[in-house]
């Protein structure tokens, strides 16, 4: 079998004929994402590896460090806020609340922002404001999935990537956004807090 790209189109050519093509462009326009959240600073192979199967990075705050964070940047394009935990140095490039449009779809992301019914009061002041299709928080280091019927948008919390906290597993999740539409969304478990594997 023979690949070949045409004016834009991925063709599979069999015995000399075109089998089967789609245009590029339906592929542009899907991102797979990598979320995760409280890292507090620690990373791992097995972090970097889940995430260099994305488009792009979103954290959710409390990385850490600088070098956590460029370690991310580096892998993918990274969009994050700074967490509670979160020194000066990482304030001064990641803001507390971030809100842009990736896709047809609008995000909200802010570190200690809650759940349906139970929003901060920044997360609850922004949402009523102007609902976002996809709300995303970290902090608590539960890993949530909630659609909330009110204000018709999906909340994530990714859980905790790292070693520090309460939490026993520790979690990310991938998704992919396909213009307006949030759809195969996996989690990731990255095993016990206590146990790195690498």
């Amino acid at each position: 079998m023979k690949i070949e790209i045409v004016n834009g189109n991925l063709y599979f050519f069999s015995s000399g004929f075109p089998s089967f093509g789609f245009n590029l462009e339906i592929l542009k326009q899907m991102k797979r994402i990598g979320l995760l959240s409280d890292t507090h600073g620690f990373m791992d192979d097995r972090i970097l590896s889940y995430l260099g199967q994305c488009d792009e990075i979103w954290h959710a705050g409390d990385i850490g460090n600088l070098d956590t964070a460029q370690k991310l940047s580096t892998l993918k394009p990274l969009r994050a806020v700074s967490g509670n935990i979160d020194g000066t140095d990482l304030r001064s490039q990641y803001p507390l609340k971030l809100r842009f449009t990736c896709e047809e779809v609008d995000v909200l992301i802010i570190h200690i922002g809650g759940y349906p019914a139970h929003y901060s009061r920044e997360a609850a002041t922004a949402i009523n404001s102007a609902a976002p299709k996809l709300f995303i928080s970290g902090h608590s280091h539960i890993l949530k999935v909630i659609y909330d019927q009110k204000y018709q948008l999906l909340h994530i919390n990714p859980g905790a990537a790292g070693i520090q906290g309460f939490h026993q597993i520790r979690t990310l999740i991938r998704f992919t956004i396909d213009k307006a539409i949030i759809k195969d969304l996996e989690v990731i478990e990255l095993g016990q807090k206590g146990i790195i594997s690498m």
